[in-house]
This record gives C-alpha cells, structure tokens and sequence, in this order.
C-alpha cells in the first residue's frame, strides 16, 4: 500500500468522513456566534474533500478501460448539467427574486451527485 494506489476501503472511509464533517460544519455554524471560528469550522470541509478526490482518482485509476470511459463520459454529463442549472439559476435571479432557503448553494451542491448518477446510466446504457 502506498499513497498512489491507497486500499479498497479508503474511498468509503474518506467520503464518510467528509459527510461527517460537512453535516458537522453546517451544524456547528447553526450554532455559533459570529467570529473566526465560524470562518474556519466553514473551511474544514476542505481536507476531507481533498481526500475524497484523491480516493476517487485513485479509484478509477484500477478501473479498465472500458469502466474509466463510463466514468469519464459521467463526468462530463454532470459537468454539463451543473453548468446548465448554474447560469439558468443565475439568470432567474437576476429575473425574479428566489427563495434562498431553497436555492442556495448549500442546496443546490446536492444535484451535482444527482448529475452524476444521471451520466452515469446514461453512459452504461449506452455501452452495454
């Protein structure tokens, strides 16, 4: 095992542990008050999702051919679709006022996952 090629569990550890420490950052902000510490509870996130990404690189890089080109051709559906929602959204608000409990950033990162698995299907379906 080394830090290029990390363990199979790995990928599962590191993306547990950003969930818990995305979900404890929104929590902890919740609750406190205004100051530095709110800056850097907003940044911890950071490592973990640095993690994550190279867990997933890492990943792919055991894939085959054929799977990394699923992954690929997924990547760049959700890219694509995230692009889309983004400049529609950010037209919509320079159109009409949007609810901000609904449509912020902190809800609207959930469809980039979403996105994902969309070009995911789409990209099995079309190579099977």
């Amino acid at each position: 095992m080394s830090l290029k090629t990390p363990p199979k569990w790995m990928l599962p550890a590191a993306l547990a542990l950003w969930i818990g420490t995305y979900f404890g950052a929104r929590f902890a902000l919740s609750q406190l008050p205004s100051g530095n510490a709110r800056l850097t509870v907003a940044l911890s996130p950071v490592i973990p999702t640095l993690v994550v990404v190279w867990a997933v690189l890492a990943t792919i890089s055991r894939l085959d051919e054929l799977q990394r080109r699923v992954h690929f051709e997924a990547t760049a559906i959700a890219f694509t679709l995230t692009t889309a929602m983004l400049w529609v959204l950010g037209l919509l608000e320079l159109a009409i006022s949007l609810d901000r409990d609904n449509l912020s950033y902190r809800h609207v990162w959930a469809f980039l996952p979403a996105f994902y698995f969309i070009g995911l299907a789409a990209s099995w379906r079309r190579y099977k």
